[in-house]
């Protein structure tokens, strides 16, 4: 296929704004799958992401249509997987920009258009769902015109669903997305927008090829990791693996290679040939660096192997997991693991359950802490257990990150109540049109970490919508918040927390301990301390057995007796009596209500 030809575009949407669907429709529209093969959301692979009905693995497929080479990317909508939005973004000249036309624009559609406006793509505006009976179409077009400076003619009304309008889209794709610029003859450059590791054939690498051509069994360079690989196979897909002899200057398409683990080729790097190698690596490709840290164990200590060989699996197809050994004197072995964001975690969680049959108890998440000590070393701790002595600290900075709330302006009180409750501070408040609201705002990610999101679509009545990116650490006055279960300190339950803050937290978390920890025969106390501090206690009262049932009548002496031997008998309990705590006693912050 001539260079001319080719047209290299993606759909980007906020979660759940019909991606897939469309997707599916263009599949059969251009004859690439047979209508007997046909299914719902025939690009999402996991029945993790049917079920939820998100994407999450990004997907191409080639499409020939009228004499032209279609590459299409499918990319995720969630904010958690924003860095292979941004890959998949460089690897395309256009962006089908896909809004619901009942829902409006969203914090995710903008961040996705910003990301699209800054690689430079040709951005057609597709208003999705207009068959739906709560479509507002003239609303949200008007809000589409005033985001893009577009006119009204340029946005598409379509329905994925029933496949009315689709093949405008396809048209409209040919006729305004410029073909891929890029020169065969130079040395080669492939830029890698998705890596997976299968189990039979090895790492296979999802690239747009830039410049020259790769060809089966060439040697190949990863310019950032330095990694060294053979190309097996190339080819393209459509949407199953077909091989080709090469993979000419500015298509899309796999490579099976020799590499044993992603870490190997990470998405945003550059392959070039061993033989003839390029001297400038292609721009943005950066370390994709976790920020959410939480503690997994398996619910008995005979199922930690089970669960360390899950997760190095589970690692040699996500460049993003990062993990190491952790020990709790209560759980027992573990791993810590890191994840770029709460969805990440839920699905690693997920997977690990389904795919290798596994019961999991996930500890509280937490984010990362650059701790400056006395002598002027620097620590970076990701779980407050790690955290050294008060006295030898100097400063804790913790991370902040950037968000934006897309809301109905008359919501925007109740969301800048929401950001001032979580110590976060507004910096803007700008109106995309006279009904949508967009406030920004700095605010500490631990404090986000939990249940924001929830809160935030209880106070707009669902509509609200969020998108982050990490900001910069700043220096505050944290502490560690730790709880002891019958005078013993309980690590794997501590948190980092503002001063501020401290005493409010303890309260919280040793009420919810109450209702999680069974009594016992003898009392317990539950304690929230700050260093030597008590800040907080709750009582777990004792069972208690009627001892006098036995006695009638006689002496009060003889009751006073009884009752004095089962009193002894609680204190010796109490002094060797062990607590045993359950697993929820772990995620009681994940469960504010």
């Amino acid at each position: 296929m001539t260079q001319e030809n080719i047209r290299n575009f993606c759909i980007i949407a906020h979660i759940d704004h019909g991606k897939s669907t469309l997707a599916d429709r263009l599949l059969e529209l251009t004859g690439t799958v047979e209508k007997r093969e046909m299914k719902s959301q025939l690009l999402d692979k996991m029945d993790l992401e049917r079920e939820k009905g998100i994407t999450i693995k990004l997907a191409p497929v080639r499409m020939n249509y009228k004499d032209y080479q279609l590459n299409l990317i499918d990319t995720p909508g969630h904010v958690d997987f924003s860095y292979e939005v941004s890959r998949s973004l460089e690897a395309c000249e256009g962006a089908i920009l896909v809004v619901d036309a009942s829902q409006g624009i969203q914090a995710q559609t903008l961040a996705n258009v910003y990301l699209a406006m800054a690689a430079d793509l040709t951005i057609i505006p597709v208003l999705n769902k207009i068959d739906l009976p709560a479509a507002d179409v003239p609303r949200v077009t008007a809000e589409v015109i005033s985001l893009l400076g577009c006119k009204e003619d340029d946005v598409l009304h379509i329905s994925a669903k029933t496949g009315e309008g689709v093949e405008a889209v396809l048209d409209t794709v040919i006729d305004t997305v410029s073909a891929p610029r890029g020169e065969p003859s130079v040395e080669t450059r492939a830029l890698i927008f998705d890596s997976y590791y299968d189990d039979y054939r090895g790492v296979i690498l999802y690239a747009r090829v830039v410049d020259g051509e790769i060809a089966k069994n060439a040697e190949l360079a990863m310019m950032g990791t330095g990694s060294d690989g053979l190309a097996l196979e190339v080819g393209h897909l459509s949407p199953q693996m077909r091989p080709d002899k090469t993979l000419s200057t500015g298509e899309i398409g796999y490579i099976v290679t020799n590499l044993k683990s992603t870490s190997e080729a990470k998405v945003g790097d550059t392959i070039t040939l061993k033989s003839r190698p390029a001297s400038s690596a292609l721009p943005g490709y950066k370390e994709v660096k976790p920020f959410v840290y939480a503690g997994i164990f398996p619910e008995s200590n005979e199922f930690y192997e089970d669960l360390k060989d899950a997760i190095e699996k589970l690692a040699l197809s996500d460049s993003a997991l990062q993990f190491e050994p952790e020990n709790s004197p209560v759980l027992g072995f573990g791993v810590r693991v890191g994840f770029l964001g709460l969805l990440h975690m839920d699905i690693v969680r997920e997977r690990l359950e389904r795919e290798y049959d596994l019961t999991l108890i996930v500890t509280n998440p937490s984010t990362d802490y650059h701790v400056t000590l006395v002598d002027g070393s620097k620590k970076d701790i990701k779980s407050a257990s790690d955290l050294p002595e008060q006295t030898k600290i100097a400063t804790i900075a913790e991370p902040w990150i950037k968000g934006e709330i897309v809301v109905p302006k008359e919501f925007v009180g109740a969301v800048i109540q929401l950001i001032s409750s979580k110590r976060g501070i507004q910096t803007g408040l700008s109106y995309v049109d006279a009904q949508l609201a967009l406030v920004a705002f700095d605010a500490p990610l631990a404090n986000l970490l939990t249940d924001f999101y929830d809160q935030l679509k209880s106070v707009t009545s669902g509509y609200g919508s969020f998108n982050y990116e990490l900001a910069d650490y700043r220096e505050e006055d944290l502490v560690r918040v730790d709880f002891y279960v019958a005078g013993e300190i309980v690590g794997a339950l501590s948190v980092m927390a503002h001063r501020s803050e401290a005493q409010t937290l303890g309260r919280e978390v040793v009420e919810k301990l109450k209702d999680v920890i069974p009594r016992q025969n003898f009392k317990v106390a539950l304690q929230a301390a700050i260093g030597g501090k008590f800040i907080a206690r709750e009582d777990l009262s004792a069972f208690r057995k009627d001892v006098t049932s036995g006695l009638y009548g006689g002496d009060v002496s003889r009751k006073k007796k009884v009752l004095a031997k089962q009193k002894k008998g609680k204190e010796r309990l109490k002094r060797f009596g062990k607590v045993d705590i359950p697993a929820e006693a772990f995620t009681v912050m994940l469960k504010r209500d």
